[in-house]
Order: C-alpha cells, then sequence, then structure tokens
C-alpha cells in the first residue's frame, strides 16, 4: 500500500495535512527505481566488488589473505574448531577469526566466521554511540527451530600438511575438504565436488580498525577508498556507521550446476540470472534488503519487500543448497563458468558451474550446506533448520475480498449480500486503513463504522472471517492509549541517540514498535483480546503491512540503519527481520486472545525473512494490473515455494489501475491456483468484485472461484506436506523431475502438489492457446473434458483456452479429491461428501492422499485427523490410513464424531478399461458389503473412456475397498 495522488475525498484533510511536509514525505509519492541504491551507491557492496576484480584481473598470482593456523584445528562431538589469519598489510599483521564448523546429523554443514577482537568486546565505537560492539550473531534464535543436532560420528579421515578431510552425514556420504592455507572447503557427495567456498579467494571479513583523523588537506596514503569506511549519505540521509567498515563477503561456487534458484523476493525468472552484464543479465547482483517499493519494475534483481538468504543449485539428478543466515543487507552477485573452449583440454566437456558471491553489510558469516541429493531434499533440510509451513485455517486458501477500502460496515454487509445473490464463493472480506479512527490502530471510525460487531456477525452467520489491517506504525497524538503505552514503557524502536525514533508513515508522526523486544511482545498480546480490541469477534484476522519497516521519510523509504533495537543492536544488524519479528508478534497475540482459545491464527504479511512461514502468509506486494506483472506472478510465487515460504499469491487482477476485463479474467484463472488467493485494489481503482464484471466474464470469474472450492480438500493436503515436510504447493518441473533438463529454466506451469494437476496459467493479452510442456511418458487427460493429450515426453502439446477456459491436464496415475457442491464459503461445505477423480496411468495404477482436520483448532496435534491413501491396483480400489491408525481406536472429538456422517459419495475413473463397463460394483468397509451403481462411458472422439460410480456412500475415515471389474 502507498501514499499517492488522487486519494478519496475522506483523504482530503489528512493529505492537505501530510503536504506541509512533502519535502519529508517525497520519496513516498512517487518511488522509482533511483530512489534505492545500486550496488555502487553501497559502499560495502561497491568495496567487495571491487575486490573481488581485484581478484579477477590478478587470477594467475592472486592468494587469499586468509589461512587459518595449521595447529589450530579440532573436532570434537561433530564440531571442528579453528582460528583464520587475515593477513591485513605487508608487515605482515594479522586479525584473528574464530572458526567452526558444525557437522549436523542431518547431513547438513554449518560454517560459521566471527572477529576476535569484536567478539571480545574489544573496539571503540565513534560518536558516543550506545550501539552493541560485537558482531550481530543473534539470527539464529530467531531462524533456527531444529536440525542442529551434532553428528558424533563426524570423523577426520584424513590429515595431512594443510589440509583436513571430514567425513559426516548419513552413512558418511559427505565429505568436507577443508583447505588452511589459504583457506578453503570443498563440499563433496560420494567423492565428488559439489559446493566449494573461497575457490575464488573473494572471502573478506572487514575487520575493525580505528579511524584515523588526519588534518585537513591531509590526503589518506593507502590504496584503500576509505569514502564510505565511517559515513555514508544516500538521498539526503547520512548513516553514521558508529563501528566502521564491518562487512563480510564470500564466493560460493556450485561445481557443474548451471541453474540456481531462490534467493527471493525478485521479479524476474526463476532460474537465476547473471548479474556481471552480458547478453540477457543483469549488470547489477541480486539485492536483499526489505523495503516498500510499489509499482515495482519487472525482470530486475532490485530488492523488493521481503528476503530469503536461501538459494538451490540443480542439474540433471542432483540438487545442492547454500543457506545464509545474515539479517543485515546483503547482495548476491552470479556468474557462470563455462568447460575450457580448449579441445586439447581435459575440461573441455566441463559442465557448467555457477559463481556467486555473498556480500553483507554487518554480522558474522554464518552458512548452511546442504547437499542434497534431490530438490526434495534439500527443501526439507531446510525445514529442519527454518521451520514448515504453518498449518491454516482451512477458509485462509479460500478466495479473499479485498479492496483499500471499504468505506463502512453497511459497505462490508452488501458486498457480502451481493457475493450471495450472485452465488460467488468467498470466505474474507478485508479492511485496509480507513476502517480505524485516524489511522489509530486497533480503532474503528466512529462514522463509518458505528457496528463492527454487528457487521462481524452477519459475516459470521454466512461462514465468513473478516481480517483488518494493523501496521507496526503506532500514530504519535495525545490522547491515544497506545501510543502512550508504547512510549510510557519505552517499546518502540530508537534513534542512534537512544531516544525513541520519530518518522512518518501513514497517521503522520509516528513510533515503530520494537518486537524484538520480549516486553514489547508481550505488550502487543494485550492490545489483541476481545475486550481490549473492542468490535472484533473470533471471525476477525489480521493483516501486517508497511513491516519492512516502511518510513516515508526515512532512508530508502525505510528506517535508519544506525537506528537502534533492543539490547542496542543497530537496525543495519537485523533489518530484514525486522518484518518477521513484527509478524511472529501478532501471530502470538492471536493465539492469546482469549483464556482457553486455542485456534491458529491467520496474519498476512508484505515483509518476511527465512522462518516467516512459520507464521501465516504472504503477498507480492503492491503490484500493477497490467499483463506484465500477471506474468511475472507465475515464477514468483514458485520461488516464494521451492524457497520454503510457500503460502504465498499476488494481488489479483493488480494492485494499481484498472485492469481491462480479459485481464482480470485471466487473473483470476491464474489467481485459482495461488496458494494465497486475494482479489485487491487500490483506493482510485474502480471497484471490480466479481459480480460487478457483467458477462461473460461474471461466469468466468465464478467458475474459477468454484474451481479453488471444489479442490479444497486437494488443497489442504497439499499445506498438510507443506506443514510436514517442507514440500513446495506449486512445485516446478524441476522440482517434479529432477532428471529432465528441458525442465530446468521452465517457470509459466506447475503441478498442483501431488495431485498430478499439471497448470499453465493464460499470462498473455489475446491469447488463446498455449503450449505445455509434457515432462514424462506418462499419459495426460484433460481436466475437464476428459481428452487424451497427444503428448510427447520433452516436448509440447498445444492446448486450446478460449477465455473460458484453463489450461489443466491431469497427469495419470494420482487420485484428486473434490467436494462438488457448490457452497457460499468452505465452512459451508465442511461436512460434505467427497468425490474421487482418478486418472488411469499407462500402467492401470492411480494413487491419491487426503488430509482433513477441523480447519481451525490444534487438536490436530492430540490425532484428531483423517489422513487416507487411496490407491488403484489393477481392477481394485482401497482407501486405508498410511499411518496404519485403526479409526476405531482414537478417541473421538467433536468434529471426529461428526465427520462419522462424511462420506466418499462419488468415484470418477478416467481412463477407466471396457472391463469396467458394468451396472454395478461391490463396496466393502467395517466387516460389510453393499452395491454401487456404475455409469461408463466408452471413449470416443478423442476423449478417454471414463466411469462414474454413484452411491459410493463408504465412509472417508474409514478402510474401504472396490472391485471395479
Amino acid at each position: 500500500m502507498r501514499l499517492t495522488t488522487g486519494l478519496s475525498q475522506k483523504w482530503t484533510v489528512l493529505f492537505s495535512f501530510l503536504s506541509l511536509f512533502s519535502c519529508l514525505i517525497g520519496p513516498a509519492l512517487a518511488v522509482k527505481e533511483h530512489d534505492f541504491k545500486k550496488c555502487d551507491q553501497a559502499g560495502f557492496c561497491k568495496r567487495n566488488r571491487a575486490y573481488a576484480d581485484n581478484a579477477a584481473s590478478q587470477s594467475s598470482t592472486w592468494v587469499s589473505p586468509y589461512q587459518a593456523i595449521v595447529e589450530s584445528p579440532t573436532l570434537k562431538d561433530g564440531q571442528l574448531q579453528a582460528v583464520i589469519l587475515k593477513t591485513i598489510n605487508a608487515n605482515g599483521d594479522t586479525v584473528r577469526l574464530p572458526l567452526t564448523i558444525s557437522f549436523l546429523q542431518s547431513g547438513v554443514a554449518r560454517v560459521s566466521i566471527d572477529e576476535e577482537r569484536r567478539q571480545n568486546k574489544d573496539i571503540e565505537l565513534r560518536h558516543n554511540s550506545i550501539a552493541r560492539k560485537e558482531r550481530y550473531n543473534e539470527a539464529e534464535k530467531w531462524i533456527i527451530v531444529g536440525g542442529l543436532e551434532p553428528d558424533q560420528q563426524a570423523e577426520i579421515v584424513h590429515q595431512e600438511g594443510s589440509q583436513i578431510n571430514v567425513k559426516y552425514g548419513p552413512e558418511g556420504k559427505f565429505e568436507a575438504v577443508i583447505r588452511l592455507s589459504p583457506f578453503e572447503i570443498d563440499f563433496r557427495r560420494d567423492g565428488a565436488s559439489h559446493i566449494k567456498f573461497n575457490e575464488r579467494g573473494l572471502l573478506n571479513v572487514e575487520h575493525w580498525r580505528p579511524k584515523i583523523e588526519r588534518p585537513e588537506g591531509e590526503e589518506n596514503s593507502t590504496e584503500e577508498d576509505e569514502s564510505t569506511w565511517w559515513d555514508e549519505s544516500f538521498g539526503g540521509n547520512t548513516d553514521s556507521k558508529p563501528r566502521g567498515p564491518e562487512s563480510i563477503a564470500l564466493d560460493i561456487s556450485f561445481h557443474g550446476y548451471e541453474h540456481v534458484y531462490g534467493i527471493p523476493e525478485h521479479t524476474g525468472p526463476l532460474s537465476l540470472k547473471e548479474t556481471r552484464g552480458g547478453d540477457g543479465n543483469f549488470q547489477e547482483p541480486y539485492r536483499m534488503y526489505n523495503a516498500d517499493v510499489f509499482e515495482y519494475i519487472l525482470d530486475s534483481p532490485m530488492t523488493l519487500y521481503g528476503s530469503i538468504p536461501f538459494m538451490q543449485a540443480h542439474r540433471k539428478d542432483s540438487s545442492v543448497g547454500v543457506f545464509w543466515l545474515n539479517a543485515a543487507e546483503t547482495w548476491v552477485d552470479i556468474v557462470k563458468a563455462k568447460g575450457s573452449s580448449n579441445p586439447l583440454s581435459l575440461n573441455s566437456g566441463a559442465p557448467t558451474s555457477t559463481q556467486t558471491h555473498w556480500i553483507s553489510e554487518s554480522g558474522i558469516l554464518d552458512v548452511f550446506v546442504l547437499l542434497g541429493p534431490t530438490p526434495k531434499d534439500v527443501t526439507k533440510k531446510y525445514g529442519e533448520l527454518a521451520g514448515y509451513t504453518a498449518m491454516p485455517q482451512e477458509f485462509a486458501i479460500g478466495y479473499h475480498q479485498c479492496r483499500w477500502n471499504y468505506i463502512s460496515d453497511d459497505d462490508v454487509k452488501d458486498v457480502d449480500k451481493r457475493f450471495d445473490k450472485f452465488k460467488i464463493p468467498y470466505d474474507v472480506i478485508w479492511l485496509d486503513i480507513e476502517y480505524t479512527d485516524g489511522i489509530k490502530y486497533f480503532t474503528w471510525d466512529p462514522h463509518s463504522f458505528t457496528d463492527p460487531i454487528g457487521m462481524g456477525k452477519q459475516l459470521d452467520s454466512h461462514g465468513r472471517k473478516l481480517v483488518v489491517i494493523i501496521d507496526p506504525h503506532i500514530k504519535k497524538t495525545d490522547g491515544y492509549p497506545i501510543n502512550e503505552q508504547l512510549q510510557s514503557q519505552d517499546l518502540a524502536v530508537h534513534d542512534k541517540e537512544g531516544k525513541i525514533y520519530d518518522g512518518h508513515c501513514w497517521p503522520g508522526q509516528s513510533n515503530w514498535i520494537d518486537c524484538f523486544n520480549p516486553k514489547a511482545r508481550e505488550w502487543w498480546k494485550t492490545l489483541y483480546k476481545y475486550d481490549k480490541f473492542k468490535g472484533t469477534m473470533e471471525n476477525t484476522f489480521i493483516w501486517n503491512d508497511m513491516n519492512e519497516p516502511s518510513v516515508f521519510d526515512g532512508p530508502e523509504t525505510s528506517m535508519p540503519r544506525d537506528n537502534l533495537h533492543h539490547d542496542n543492536w543497530e537496525h543495519r544488524d537485523v533489518h530484514n527481520l525486522n518484518g518477521m519479528t513484527f509478524h511472529h508478534a501478532t501471530f502470538e497475540a492471536l493465539q492469546t486472545r482469549k483464556k482457553g482459545e486455542l485456534r491458529r491464527p491467520f496474519v498476512l504479511t508484505r515483509s518476511f525473512y527465512a522462518g516467516s512461514q512459520r507464521f501465516g502468509a504472504m503477498w507480492t506486494g503492491d503490484n500493477l494490473a497490467d499483463w506484465g506483472h500477471l506474468q511475472g506472478s507465475i515464477p514468483m510465487v514458485l520461488n516464494q515455494g521451492v524457497s520454503g515460504f510457500p503460502f504465498a499469491g499476488a494481488d489479483v487482477a493488480g494492485f494499481f489501475g484498472d485492469p481491462e476485463k480479459d485481464l482480470l479474467a485471466r487473473w483470476y484463472q491464474a489467481g485459482a491456483f495461488y496458494p494465497f488467493f486475494r482479489g485487491h485494489a487500490h483506493i482510485d481503482a474502480r471497484r471490480r468484485e466479481p459480480y460487478l464484471l457483467g458477462e461473460p466474464y461474471t461466469a468466468i470469474v465464478t467458475a474459477a472461484l468454484r474451481l479453488r472450492y471444489s479442490l479444497l480438500p486437494s488443497w489442504y493436503t497439499m499445506f498438510f506436506y507443506a506443514n510436514r515436510d517442507g514440500d513446495p504447493i506449486l512445485r516446478p518441473m524441476f522440482w517434479t523431475h529432477p532428471s529432465e533438463e528441458g525442465g530446468l529454466t521452465i517457470d509459466d506451469q506447475f503441478f498442483v502438489g501431488s495431485t498430478g494437476l499439471l497448470v499453465k496459467p493464460i499470462v498473455e493479452k489475446d491469447k488463446f492457446s498455449t503450449d505445455i510442456w509434457i515432462p514424462d511418458d506418462e499419459v495426460y487427460y484433460d481436466y475437464t473434458t476428459y481428452n487424451v493429450a497427444k503428448t510427447q515426453k520433452g516436448k509440447h502439446v498445444t492446448y486450446d483456452a478460449p477465455l473460458d477456459r484453463i489450461p489443466m491436464l491431469m497427469r495419470g496415475g494420482h487420485i484428486i479429491t473434490r467436494r462438488d457442491i457448490p457452497r457460499r464459503s468452505s465452512s459451508a461445505m465442511r461436512f460434505d461428501d467427497y468425490t474421487l477423480v482418478i486418472s488411469v496411468s499407462k500402467n492401470g495404477e492411480a494413487e491419491g492422499e487426503l488430509y482433513v482436520d477441523d480447519g481451525d483448532s490444534y487438536e490436530y496435534e492430540d490425532g484428531q485427523y483423517i489422513y487416507r491413501k487411496f490407491s488403484l491396483n489393477g481392477d481394485v480400489l482401497t482407501s486405508v490410513d498410511p499411518e496404519g491408525r485403526d479409526a476405531r481406536k482414537i478417541k473421538s472429538g467433536k468434529w471426529l464424531k461428526a465427520m462419522r456422517d462424511v462420506h466418499v459419495s462419488r468415484i470418477i475413473v478416467v481412463g477407466a478399461p471396457a472391463s469396467w463397463n458394468r451396472q454395478e460394483v461391490q463396496v466393502e468397509s467395517e466387516g460389510r458389503t453393499w452395491s454401487a451403481t456404475v455409469e461408463y462411458h466408452a471413449a470416443e472422439n478423442g476423449r478417454a473412456a471414463f466411469a462414474t460410480v454413484n452411491g459410493v456412500r463408504a465412509r472417508v475415515g474409514e478402510d474401504w475397498s472396490i472391485k471395479l471389474a
């Protein structure tokens, strides 16, 4: 959300007031690319890029000035410790850098490098700063939730001179070859090199040194450019840098890997581009510095709202990854190193390798190495460290209706009624900042929202929810108790002098809650209690926006880097973590609104970091209502998924602007496959609720919404796997078919979890067909018509897609779970019967899963859930509990008892052989046998034969079997 011209009449007074501060708010009015730093404008990035250029120019003679003391390494309890010496001048003076390499039971390795002098607080800060003297080393406590158990079996298997070989991981398949002088690590799997640290000698830890105050006119006699060491200005703001230069950098090479993925959030292709120029490449490194970038540009390495410094590399049948645990501003350069062009060289056939250069402004160097070998292994191991996706409430994966802003409680109730009038399903309606009294959060506008409880009760009677926005800036004004408490209890972010920081955002002058402070988080919990946040109910949930943090008059529309957080850590150290701490605090607050109310929260966040997936959903921010942003949303959402945060979506139809109706229809068809599915619009955009579109567009959008709702059982099952294993929900071709090189760069189509649904949304204007790439030799059926697609492995098949059709194929061998009765919301479907859709494989088999719980509470942790595996083998279809649980032995709570009356009522078998052409089949379950009727349709005109089994009446939570022939 962004301040723009042309605001509603209601904003006239406030805008007039803010106009007095136009010189301060200017960056918020027209944010352009030049308002954000390039690498050359960030001193530490420029210095480290120059360091890399210098090393490259001396490639034949360059030697890294970092070497570990040969006598220092010791390995005990899975942890190798040593000291690295950095030579800093021609006299041989050195700086001591403690090194720890942890080998973990999971097979993950962790490399940490600190700076001894800062570690011991043996430095002096400038400007009488009260900031911490150490390098920031507390990211782990916010991010890491498991996977740190040491590998007690790790052992040194070879040591000679300056080289140490350590075997570790399951079955000792992994090896770290540590070269002490110059320092370098080669990570190997099954004897082959996969990842190398400092191979190019770009390790650089900017050590502390005192500032030399030179007489006026005396020039720096050293070769180093000190112009940004001690202070740095950009956009009219100056960073005081009391600790001086302190960046860290490391080159990480992926040997034999041409493609790397991850490090969201950026626009551009899923397979990351090179960043050192050349045809089709970026000139700038990928930047991770969470920022409020409205109307963001496409195909760019420019920073956006969130960041996850997790990168995967993939080649045919092999995947590896690295996780760079650093919350400061970070840049990543990527170049591809080709095999030798000399035909006589032994490396002439060498595959392309990817060389990356990671650069962070401050903090310790802390990197995890994940050696795969499959994409699933990499995402699972990352999830063991940073946590898996929170299990959402079921309503959260339905459709969300939002705009800035619904103007009154009557407006909300009218929208709700009109969705019902037109029989369009939705689950949640949202309120942006104007529901508040003068943008004072935890209040309601006394003129427009006079009866929020009445509004909430109407929504509740229709099984629907309300989401309201709460941002981290707290209006600084007299008589506002929230701000008075924030200040009196000293719970806000401080400026560099230790005073409460003031800045400008939506309310005008504001203060920011410091969620790094445990007392602030405890206070934050109290504000959400129903008797405190009056007007909210059990069906009220929260949207956290502007939490990068966005500060209209701050540097790069954010907070000064020399601001101070809890324990006097500088903002520069924790910037990328900031949004997550606020998201986390709100998540915890919703868990404690009422004593004994143990319900799963729903909290949407704009800013995020590694670990944010544990607390809710994200969206891609302030996009545009144009075809390019629709097209760009697909790789962005895919990248979130493979980076451990799959509960992701983009504003459907675009936030800024008025979409043409074809674009709006196509965006809803794509959005029906975003894990987080929300329509949203700017305050100046025309109203575009689906019922306003007119025909055929209302019908097209309604069909897309109903498709989403019919597949909710499958979506919920996919979230279960994301919560359990870290599997992405939308799966790109490299993830599902890692052996197929032709799929490594494809990012405009995806499989929906393990359903076998292959989807390629139409994302271009006036396009009414598309080519879908087929990754294997399996049979594929059209989802709607059951036509057999004329496919060939590794080739494209053309799919006709008029405006009312979504390109969707069903891969043979899968069983999809649906609920087919149209309802107004997910809660109205809770106890509907199920339909199974079976796409028979070439070998006559199929498998599928269903996970279901009450969709609201945490009772699933106590066994209150149903988990089924459906299997078609030959002519027998079965349903069993894959965990071997006996439903009759589970103590049933209220929900599980109600599910005794829920059945699998219908089964559609696509690709049914002629031998199944019969009038009825026998169902066996719970010691009984009964008949179900069959309608068989022979193959014709390219359509597969299919059979519909009606009246199955098998309880969904029980074992059952059907003999189909």
